[in-house]
């Protein structure tokens, strides 16, 4: 357009500017623009901060806030910097496949890694209509996009709930509903001290442990063969960050199998020794909480990572990255740098649920996971 405009013959780069400097150009802004508040602080507006945002990521937490009062960006060192040493800030908690797409490089031993999973109960499961109850009185939709982690456990407390519920018993969900301490069982569904069935456990454990092998079986390469390639071959950096993005997904599906498997064998164990079970009305805990059951309200779950529009749930469905825009860190419920807050994810996953059930009313999803 610049080389076309009647105009252009006044622009100094005229006869150099192409359209490779253009994607540059817009991917240097688009990488680096910040959410930051309006002075008055009623919206948020983008901005570039210069200086700061030469920062390189490192682990850490975030030190980066806003001072509404004097309009200005404020970071605190991460730790002590000597003279002329590189100063690094922490991103926040971005899986590697965040940092490739927002920021061009892959981070090593990011503890904060992730692969996404989707995950919901099939519309012609028998038990649907008590499943998507107990799991809405944890605030937990019934299909959602997870994640499986490279810590130990691979999964949060929210996807425990959602596993427990998915593979629960109809005797189990009435219990949840209708049973005595029904509300201190929704409020410890995410809580792994608290099983709700040997049974249940080794079902959960089953199901995720055959649902990471078949993801892992969707890539056309191996771990071995990823680091295999990276020794022999003369890469280009590009390259070497996408076989390391599609490495690093492998090799926590593989941990989250191995630790699946652990988990798996030794609820086995459990209930083939008919160990006796935890109890939550009876442990220690639920002695320092407040007795008063009506009083409680049941915890909230919900704290999904990444939420997408709601689709079919392919068993051999892509890993894909979704792309968000960059962010601001202000105030305690906004995240740094290209992570929605919690009450923005919350509000599009209430749109997404309502747009599901609309679309249920027309037709009904037959690729949905089945148990």
């Amino acid at each position: 357009i610049s080389q076309t405009h009647p105009n252009a013959s006044k622009l100094p780069l005229k006869d150099s500017f192409t359209y490779d400097d253009y994607r540059w150009a817009v991917s240097s802004v688009m990488t680096r623009q910040n959410q930051i508040p309006t002075e008055d602080g009623s919206r948020v507006t983008l901005a570039l901060i210069p200086l700061w945002d030469m920062c390189n990521h490192t682990n850490g937490l975030i030190t980066t806030g806003y001072n509404l009062e004097d309009d200005r960006c404020e970071c605190v060192a991460l730790q002590d910097f000597k003279t002329g040493e590189q100063i690094y800030i922490f991103y926040g908690t971005r899986s590697n496949a965040e940092f490739v797409i927002h920021s061009g490089f892959f981070f090593d031993n990011n503890s904060h890694d992730r692969v996404k999973i989707k995950l919901g109960v099939s519309k012609s499961d028998r038990l649907y209509a008590m499943k998507a109850e107990v799991l809405a009185r944890a605030g937990i939709p019934t299909s959602s996009v997870f994640a499986l982690h490279s810590t130990e456990p691979p999964i949060s407390a929210q996807l425990l709930a959602f596993l427990r519920v998915f593979c629960m018993s109809e005797e189990e969900l009435k219990e949840h509903l209708i049973g005595e301490h029904a509300i201190d069982k929704i409020f410890t569904l995410g809580n792994s001290e608290f099983p709700i069935s040997w049974d249940n456990e080794v079902k959960l454990w089953t199901f995720l442990e055959a649902r990471a092998s078949l993801l892992l079986k969707t890539y056309k390469t191996t771990v071995e063969d990823d680091k295999s390639f990276l020794e022999t071959h003369d890469l280009t950096s590009h390259a070497i960050m996408a076989i390391k993005l599609r490495l690093g997904e492998k090799e926590i599906l593989e941990k989250a199998v191995k630790s699946a498997a652990a988990s798996r064998e030794y609820y086995t164990k459990q209930m083939a020794d008919g160990a006796p079970l935890p109890k939550y009305e009876e442990s220690n805990i639920a002695l320092l909480e407040n007795t008063v059951a009506d009083s409680r309200l049941p915890i909230v779950l919900r704290n999904l990572e990444d939420v997408e529009e709601q689709g079919d749930l392919k068993i051999d469905e892509a890993i894909d990255a979704e792309v968000t825009e960059n962010g601001f860190v202000n105030g305690e419920n906004s995240l740094f740098n290209g992570t929605k807050s919690e009450s923005e994810n919350l509000n599009k996953e209430k749109n997404n649920r309502e747009t599901e059930d609309a679309k249920e009313s027309s037709s009904e999803s037959t690729d949905e996971v089945k148990e």
